[in-house]
Formats: C-alpha cells, structure tokens, sequence
C-alpha cells in the first residue's frame, strides 16, 4: 500500500471537520506532506466528486459528500489501492520441486484474501467515523490533562 490512501483519508476528515474551502497549502500542512502530492491524490478524489474544487485567491477543496456516506472502502477504491501484496516472490515455477514451484501462487492468494478482508472491513468504516473518533480522543486526553 502507498500512502496516498492516508494523504485522502487524512484530507477528507480535515474537510469534513473545517466545513469550509480549504487550499491545498493549508491541507498539506495539516497533513504533513506536500501541496503537490496533496494536489495529486484530490485529483482523483474530485474526478469521482467526493471533493470539488474553487478556483482564484480564495480558492481550494470542499467536501461534496455527507462524510456520512463516505466509507473508507470507496476511498480505496478510487486510488486503486492494495492493502496486502509483495513486490517479491518466493521460489520458482520451472523448478522442479513442488515447494519452490507452487509457493509464489500460493502466497498470491492469501494477499488477494488478505487484501479482499481488509477492503470489507473498510466498507464499515466511514469519514465521519473517523472525526467522531478523534473528536472522542482529544476529549480524554483534555479530561487527563484538566486531572492531571
């Protein structure tokens, strides 16, 4: 997996929880990275019309979605993102040792299952979710700290 995935989630939440235009300079630097790599993954985020986008000095994303209805999964969708896979593999086919010349198809399957579990759990989760959770957790840590 990428990160693009993280850099979308990420800006889908900040937007959500703004409610507002925000450009691609403020949501980077609320994400940590930069505007370009921000400007590359809205693109396809727009394309599909979860965000849309102002133009001008005032210019930037908003969010078009209730975040109600945006699960993680059609996020990972739209990146074509995988969560579980190798860039390399085990073994052999031409070999003539059934380990070396089954392992690679065998472990291929189990990313795919992998990868296909993972993208139904993300079907249950949604953007909004994932405020309400942060939201939740900045009020325990601001409870902790007002005891401690």
């Amino acid at each position: 997996m990428n990160s693009d995935f993280c850099v979308a989630v990420h800006g889908l939440v900040f937007l959500k929880h703004k409610g507002c235009t925000i450009s691609s300079e403020e949501l980077a630097e609320n994400i940590c990275t930069n505007p370009a790599r921000v400007r590359k993954v809205m693109a396809k985020l727009k394309k599909v019309g979860l965000v849309q986008t102002k133009e001008g000095k005032v210019g930037g994303y908003t969010s078009v979605e209730q975040a109600e209805d945006i699960t993680l999964y059609r996020v990972a969708e739209v990146l074509d993102i995988r969560f579980v896979e190798a860039s390399w593999r085990s073994g052999d086919s031409d070999m003539n040792c059934m380990i070396a010349s089954g392992m690679a198809d065998v472990m291929d399957e189990i990313y795919l299952n992998l990868n296909d579990m993972c993208l139904e759990k993300l079907k249950t989760i949604t953007i909004g979710e994932i405020e309400r959770k942060l939201i939740e957790i900045r009020a325990q840590k601001q409870a902790k700290a007002a005891v401690g």
